[in-house]
């Protein structure tokens, strides 16, 4: 188990990945692991940490608030790198043993309540994002009921150049927010919109100036803090369409690409080349994302 430094008194945390506080009656989440956030094992101990102090200290929380002071971004998406090593030992072409099916299983089971429970939090949730929001990263932003996106913000869900799909609940919650001929666009071209593009097309609430996404999030969550906590949470209930059947779906699809020899390929492939710039060409555009993704994840 990783160090950290709690004080449940004092409502504060800081780990390895996440670091937290409760501001007046606002929770604030600093997601602050380089080089982009990746979404592990570390991170999902700690965002289940954050869940049960949510549950110790939810009369005293009215708002919730996402935002990263990594340089590049909110979030580039899964540890690849990690996801990878713990499929490393099998031959190409070899079945999944039933112990890594089930480490695997386990994570990804974990990560979609975590989702899940973020996405039906009682109160409202925010998400300022800056860099690239690609992937997991891009599925976590859709979990919350606001995104606010300064231009430097870029989305993407690159899973199909690995052989994948979006396995965090990325497709159900993009269809709730956007509908279904977007997320086939986003998904089938593999490329990276631009947050005005994004705000355009629904799933971003404001576009605002460099470096403005978090001043203009707090102010939005300390606006939310003046109406009735029962009338918020009969709103979201109203709002947020119930996806939990095509999340399974989604769950059982990605797992089943992700045991397979092609995915375990793209993956090997990715991570012996993470730190190349020049790894695909000719560049098309479904290349650059991919090389975007492989700088988002490389050390600084």
């Amino acid at each position: 188990m990783h160090k950290d430094r709690t004080s449940i008194g004092a409502h504060t945390f800081e780990g390895q990945a996440l670091r937290w506080s409760l501001e007046g009656e606002v929770l604030e989440i600093d997601l602050h692991r380089a080089p982009c956030n990746e979404l592990g094992t570390v991170a999902l101990e700690e965002l289940e940490a954050l869940l049960r102090t949510l549950e110790w200290i939810a009369h005293r929380v009215r708002a919730v608030l996402f935002y990263s002071s990594v340089e590049k971004g909110f979030c580039a998406g899964a540890d690849l790198v990690e996801l990878q090593r713990g499929l490393s030992h099998l031959e190409p072409d070899a079945e999944v043993d039933e112990s890594t099916y089930a480490t695997l299983r386990d994570f990804v089971d974990r990560i979609h309540r975590v989702f899940r429970r973020i996405d039906h939090l009682p109160v409202p949730t925010l998400t300022a994002v800056h860099g690239f929001c690609f992937g997991g990263g891009f599925e976590l932003a859709l979990c919350a009921d606001l995104v606010i996106a300064d231009r430097s913000a870029r989305f993407c869900f690159p899973e199909l150049r690995l052989g994948l799909i979006p396995g965090f609940g990325g497709i159900p919650r993009l269809r709730r927010k956007a509908g279904e001929a977007l997320a086939l666009d986003l998904l089938l071209s593999g490329r990276s919109i631009q947050a005005q593009r994004a705000h355009a097309l629904g799933f971003v609430s404001q576009v605002v100036g460099r470096g403005e996404a978090l001043d203009v999030a707090r102010r939005l969550a300390a606006q939310t803090l003046f109406y009735d906590r029962g009338a918020i949470f009969e709103l979201k209930r109203l709002t947020k369409r119930n996806i939990d059947n095509e999340l399974r779906t989604e769950r059982e699809v990605f797992l089943k690409l992700l045991t397979a020899p092609a995915a375990r390929a793209s993956l090997s492939d990715f991570v012996a080349r993470k730190n190349d710039p020049h790894a695909y060409l000719p560049r098309t555009p479904s290349a650059i994302d991919i090389d975007d993704l492989r700088r988002a994840q490389a050390p600084a």
